[in-house]
């Protein structure tokens, strides 16, 4: 080692590499505080308004006890700030979860093929979310798993009210909620006492609508591809088929009855085709089904529509594009949701709600019904 150098050596920092040092520090505290912005608290919303933080806690839940200049005043201050509530906090304060349910009882394959329960469910998504509420989805294989679900969900204080769909004959749901004190709407009308409100769609209008197109068409040999006759809707459907038929002076339509489900369609469309005699028309009680039976007839060689006529429920959106585009009937799900979310909170908000009767269901004709061949 040369005699002239220390054996240790400090190194002093020089003015320049201090700066630089200094300058970086800054830069990454300023991107962090950037990234991260500091959480505005009720706390600093008070101290902004020069007022206590229970007044501000009580303006911003909309509580009496706040005078309107006050309360004005503390909103916008917070607005300022960018102030946004804690849903945890929330839910301590006022003993609410903020979060409605939907418990579905179908099998998840069934349900993963009919597009019905998520335009639905966007409906009510674009009511909630506003709200600062969420939607808490349970999908049950049966009912008596689906009546557990429902106790649970109230046991632990998940959910403030629920949306009953699916609705079934002398349906138990119906007190079971009543009796836990569960705040509910109904997808449509039940067929016996209710304190709940309902929010329907009438679908008799479409199916009957469905057969008299056809008939004017010239087709007399009309089928029906049921869904569950343990559903209101799926009899409700199938008894306006019936009566539709009866009304065009036509005779008894074959009916074969399925769980609504994709697979079910397809089968029920292969059994009726291939009869000696098949069907010149055939009513779905959904698309999904509907859309695999035009499938099924491709394969058997049918042609849609020269062959046979096909007709479908729901109008769900890849209708329009299939080949050929399918006949159906728009029953506007998401327009369900929307007013089933808003008569939810406003049951829970007032106590009480009135029914909501939506636009019927509509025919809407396309290209897969024409006049029987030959």
């Amino acid at each position: 080692m040369p005699a002239n150098i220390p054996a240790t050596t400090t190194v002093k920092p020089t003015a320049q590499s201090t700066t630089k040092s200094t300058t970086k520090s800054a830069a990454k505290s300023a991107a962090k505080s950037v990234a991260n912005p500091p959480k505005v608290t009720i706390e600093v919303v008070a101290k902004r308004a020069g007022v206590s933080k229970g007044l501000v806690s009580f303006a911003l839940n909309n509580r009496p006890g706040v005078a309107p200049e006050t309360r004005v005043r503390i909103l916008q201050v917070a607005k300022e700030l960018g102030w946004k509530p804690s849903l945890r906090a929330r839910s301590l304060s006022t003993q609410r979860s903020y979060a409605l349910g939907l418990v579905i009882a179908r099998n998840p394959d069934v349900l993963a093929s009919d597009p019905f329960f998520p335009s639905f469910i966007a409906g009510v998504e674009s009511i909630l979310a506003p709200e600062g509420r969420a939607l808490v989805l349970s999908v049950v294989p049966d009912e008596e798993t689906e009546l557990k679900t429902y106790r649970s969900l109230v046991a632990d204080g998940r959910v403030d009210g629920v949306f009953l769909s699916d609705l079934r004959h002398g349906d138990p749901r119906i007190p079971l909620l009543a009796e836990l004190g569960l705040p509910a709407v109904t997808l449509g009308r039940p067929d016996g006492p209710s304190p709940f409100p309902a929010v329907t769609v009438d679908d008799t209008p479409g199916v009957m609508a469905s057969v008299a197109h056809l008939a004017t068409l010239g087709h007399r040999r009309i089928a029906h591809v049921a869904g569950s006759s343990t559903l209101l809707h799926g009899s409700r459907r199938r008894a306006a088929f019936a009566a539709a038929l009866r009304e065009a002076g036509l005779p008894e339509g074959q009916t074969v009855e399925t769980d609504f489900s994709v697979g079910a369609g397809s089968d029920a469309t292969r059994r009726l085709l291939i009869q000696d005699t098949p069907p010149t028309a055939i009513v779905y009680a959904n698309d999904p089904m509907a859309i695999a039976g035009l499938g099924m007839a491709h394969e058997l060689g049918v042609r849609v529509p020269d062959d046979l006529s096909i007709t479908g429920y729901d109008d769900i959106d890849f209708c329009r594009y299939v080949y050929p585009p399918l006949t159906t009937v728009s029953a506007a799900p998401m327009a369900w949701g929307r007013a089933a979310a808003s008569t939810l909170l406003a049951l829970m908000e007032n106590g009480s709600a009135d029914d909501v009767d939506l636009p019927a269901a509509r025919l809407v004709v396309r290209g897969s019904t024409a006049p029987p061949h030959g």
